[in-house]
């Protein structure tokens, strides 16, 4: 099977293609605004790469989401509720992290289809 691997660097990749599956690494938000900014960012970032890889939101299998403080949890829940498609919605769970930098509220890694 092909490995297909999308904005590749030195560490990572943002998103990898194999079997028809898509994985995501961690989308941020911009370092310095609130955790709703952060997440709609982090969620544009997803929407940009699955459309990359040639899927949408309708397909995302799981999605893990992770906060910086549990707190923040009916804000980042507004703004994904406000994007996901309601008609698919996927498997999610969501916790509570010590992030890669204080300034990092939230960050999303999901796993979708492709058509």
């Amino acid at each position: 099977m092909t490995i297909t691997r999308i904005d590749p660097g030195a560490r990572m990749s943002q998103a990898v293609i194999h079997n028809g599956t898509v994985y995501l690494a961690g989308q941020v938000g911009e370092p310095g605004t609130s955790v709703a900014e952060q997440t709609a960012f982090a969620l544009k970032e997803v929407d940009d790469l699955l459309a990359q890889a040639g899927t949408d939101k309708s397909r995302i299998l799981s999605a893990t989401i992770w906060l910086a403080d549990m707190a923040d949890f009916g804000t980042m829940n507004g703004v994904w509720e406000a994007w996901i498609d309601p008609a698919n919605p996927p498997a999610r769970a969501t916790g509570e992290v010590k992030l890669a930098s204080p300034d990092y509220l939230v960050e999303v890694i999901v796993v979708a289809a492709l058509p």
